[in-house]
């Protein structure tokens, strides 16, 4: 499907603002921001600048509005798709049905490669593989993996803890097929952002407890790890930064049906009360998120149970970075660092 003009010269519009002299970018950006002892790095705080001149927001209206919304909205910070990573479209076969997904293969990458299984953020309720796209493209081509990307329900149609069965599937498939997906069974992780980082984890828990084939390495991205508890950081930053507490409100109204015990440890992974055996850990924070203090304290918890775990925070971001890699570079930055990590992590496995 085209592109509309307006998003395509917004986009070009946006990009080019990032180039701009620093004193200028700073000049539209506005004073620097400080909260909690840390700065919010000046392309993040333009970003924000530039989305509130254009009244862009992560939610807006019904949840059909704010679905068109993100997949419009990508164009302007995603950038040009990133090659060379091959796509073929494929399905994942459930109780349910199928599920859609795609297999990105970056070029010279040989069979029984690393494979990361991946759940896109969104709050499950808006998000696709398409709204994720050039994160994932950056993944498979700077980690040197396969990565499937996994197109799960969404609510409020599919209600908790309908994705969270989704996902476990598809870590369940991709072992069965790894030889038709190219892929090493003993290297498969699962990984996410946001909410996708929260279906990572409880799919690393339930695979454990079933006794059968455990991911070879977790990758959570700013997770959403306990509905149960508020946290410092939630009242820090929630305004203005991306991701409100109104919209998390919002999140948790769609997709935790009325009734449902928040500390079931498929909704808040966090809550688990035993997670020694799972498997390596990568979890990724950022500074100025409402989600930071949780995804810390999973990773504290999952260090606790004797679990190989490694904690970044990258203290001057935002909730969402993975997905503004074409405005900047310190986006950029950061993700190279998320994909070198993972490279890492799965190749202790070779």
């Amino acid at each position: 499907m085209a592109i509309p003009l307006p998003i395509r010269a917004q986009a070009a519009a946006s990009q080019l603002t990032f180039w701009l002299p620093t004193p200028v970018r700073r000049a539209v950006a506005g004073r620097p921001v400080r909260i909690d002892g840390q700065e919010l790095a000046l392309d993040a705080q333009l970003l924000l600048r530039l989305q509130k001149i254009a009244r862009a927001e992560l939610v807006r209206g019904s949840v059909e509005q704010s679905r068109a919304l993100i997949d419009l909205s990508r164009h302007l910070v995603s950038g040009k798709p990133i090659e060379p990573v091959s796509v073929r479209e494929t399905a994942v076969p459930t109780p349910d049905g199928e599920l859609p997904a795609t297999l990105y293969t970056p070029a010279g990458l040989p069979e029984k490669s690393p494979l990361l299984v991946f759940f896109h953020g969104g709050g499950w309720v808006i998000g696709t593989r398409s709204s994720h796209d050039n994160a994932v493209r950056f993944l498979a081509k700077h980690a040197g993996v396969r990565v499937l990307s996994i197109e799960y329900r969404l609510a409020p149609e599919f209600p908790f803890p309908a994705a969270t069965e989704d996902a476990l599937a598809a870590f369940e498939y991709a072992v069965a097929k790894a030889g038709d997906l190219g892929a090493d069974p003993a290297r498969i992780a699962v990984g996410g952002d946001s909410a996708g980082g929260n279906l990572a984890a409880v799919t690393a828990q339930q695979a454990v407890r079933r006794g059968g084939p455990v991911p070879a390495f977790q990758l959570l991205i700013y997770p959403a790890t306990d509905f149960a508890q508020r946290y410092r950081s939630q009242d820090l930053f929630a305004e203005d930064l991306f991701l409100t507490d109104v919209h998390m409100k919002w999140f948790e109204g769609h997709y935790v049906p009325e009734g449902t015990d928040l500390t079931d440890p498929r909704l808040s992974p966090l809550r688990a009360e035993d997670l020694s055996g799972l498997p390596p850990a990568l979890i990724v924070t950022a500074g100025f998120d409402p989600l930071r203090d949780e995804g810390e304290a999973y990773a504290e918890k999952l260090a606790a149970a004797g679990v190989d775990v490694a904690l970044r925070r990258h203290d001057d971001l935002i909730h969402g970075f993975i997905n503004f890699t074409g405005v900047g570079t310190r986006f950029r930055e950061a993700l190279a660092e998320t994909a070198g990590a993972l490279r890492q992590g799965l190749s202790k496995r070779d």
